[in-house]
């Protein structure tokens, strides 16, 4: 799963929100490094929709826009989670030779 359908499905596991929100949630939990463009974020909605990971929630008429609320579904969640756990193992991999390296040779490894 790439980073910004990743941050995209997490922006969402709380609570239904609208493209605007998803873009600053995004943003915000991925410390700024996701900074989705309008396109990019559709696409990837409209992506996620067909795959039934995520689901319009409500549309409403806002300013005299459509405006549109999507949410989260099981799949989605699911998804999410293995995502979530696979690249916690991934770290661990790191993480864990980095500790047995550092206390096989005593020397300390660069941050």
């Amino acid at each position: 799963m790439r980073e910004p359908t990743y941050f995209i499905l997490a922006a969402l596991q709380d609570e239904p929100l609208h493209g605007y929100a998803i873009v600053k949630r995004a943003q915000d939990l991925s410390g700024g490094r996701v900074r989705l463009t309008t396109g990019t974020l559709y696409a990837a909605l409209d992506r996620l929709t067909g795959e039934e990971m995520v689901r319009v929630a409500e549309e409403a008429v806002v300013n005299g826009r459509a405006r549109r609320t999507y949410e989260l579904t099981e799949r989605g969640l699911s998804a999410l989670r293995e995502e979530a756990a696979r690249m916690a193992a991934a770290a661990r991999v790191v993480r864990d030779r980095s500790v047995r390296s550092t206390a096989a040779t005593g020397r300390t490894v660069p941050a």
